[in-house]
């Protein structure tokens, strides 16, 4: 069963580095769990079970869509702690995600969307 990934493609003048999707979504998902006042994450459920059949981040929290012109749109489901201001997490979550994309793997950076699903009182 063949997976249709999508890649960030660099071109060098040696060859070329291809980013998976799938770490694209690693560095998403950790820099917005930086960010203070995000409790997680908001999962699918079921996410383990579809694991297994082998979609990695289905239901994860993060959708990855790499345009023609190479530039990633990036989604976050993400939960907050109660008390903290949606509008000012969802800003600093849209600043991180972008500053950790272009930091770590050079992606130009199209969009960063916070969905916020849910508060969580802690």
């Amino acid at each position: 069963m063949a997976e249709n990934k999508q890649y960030v493609k660099h071109l060098q003048d040696n060859g070329s580095t291809m980013i998976s999707e799938d770490v694209i979504a690693a560095i998403v998902a950790y820099a917005a769990s930086e960010v203070d006042g995000v409790v997680n994450l908001n999962t699918k459920p079921g996410v383990d079970i579809v694991e297994l059949i082998g979609k990695k981040n289905w239901g994860k929290g993060t959708k990855i869509t790499v345009l023609e012109d190479n530039s990633v749109s990036v989604e976050c489901n993400v939960n907050i702690s109660y008390g903290h201001s949606v509008v000012d997490v969802a800003k600093e979550i849209q600043t991180t995600v972008t500053s950790a994309l272009e930091t770590m793997a050079s992606i130009k950076i199209a969009s960063v969307d916070v969905n916020v699903c849910g508060i969580v009182r802690q």
